[in-house]
């Protein structure tokens, strides 16, 4: 019996992704380096501090990851104080109210890091329907790693069985799958050449999983 969903937020709660974007390729234009779409893709769902270690390596750079990390969240933060064009993903709000409004415990499970979704969670009034926020920025390891959806489970006070993952990144999906938790793969036009194939269920539109149709097929 589902309990608690457990919800990504980049791509999935927010199109925050074009903003991540310029403010990444902000950064990497600062630091001198040339970073391909392609490469630029395989890193969605890791967070800031992986993305930064990945590049220093790759790149051989002598600057410190943290040192990148500021670089682009201060990018990020200008950004999110000018883009007026940044908005909640279609239908993910009445999601999230159709869910708290059947008893569903709803968790954040972001790779974001906590300034940020404390931004985007009082820019659009979310608190109030969620019991916990995790960042992965705060665990050893992020996503694809499994750690941060383990410890969501914990945090809903739900076992992992009972819980639904919602998720539109290769790295999110095998997170889930590796943390044994239903997965719902949100095949999201903001998030590109992503692979669902690992996801337990694919959707294009979040009508698709309101509460009724998903306990149906849970």
């Amino acid at each position: 019996m589902l309990k608690a969903v457990l919800f990504d937020m980049d791509g999935v709660i927010v199109d925050t992704e074009p903003l991540h974007r310029k403010a990444y390729f902000q950064m990497f234009s600062d630091i001198g380096i040339d970073v391909s779409d392609h490469l630029f893709e395989s890193f969605t769902g890791s967070s800031t501090i992986e993305i930064c270690r990945a590049l220093c390596m790759q790149f051989n750079l002598s600057l410190a990851p943290e040192t990148l990390v500021q670089i682009k969240r201060q990018h990020f933060k200008v950004l999110f104080d000018t883009d007026k064009s940044l908005a909640l993903i279609d239908g993910v709000l009445n999601l999230i109210k159709d869910y708290y409004q059947n008893n569903l415990t709803l968790v954040l499970a972001s790779s974001a890091s906590m300034p940020n979704i404390n931004r985007i969670f009082k820019r659009f009034d979310l608190n109030q329907y969620f019991k916990a926020k995790l960042s992965g920025a705060d665990l050893p390891k992020s996503k694809p790693h499994p750690d941060i959806f383990i410890k969501a489970a914990q945090a809903s006070g739900y076992s992992r069985a009972e819980c639904m993952v919602i998720e539109d990144s290769t790295n999110g999906i095998e997170a889930a799958k590796a943390a044994n938790i239903f997965c719902v793969g949100y095949n999201s036009l903001h998030s590109k050449n992503q692979d669902y194939t690992k996801a337990d269920l694919i959707i294009n539109d979040f009508k698709e999983i309101n509460f009724n149709k998903i306990m149906l097929k849970l």
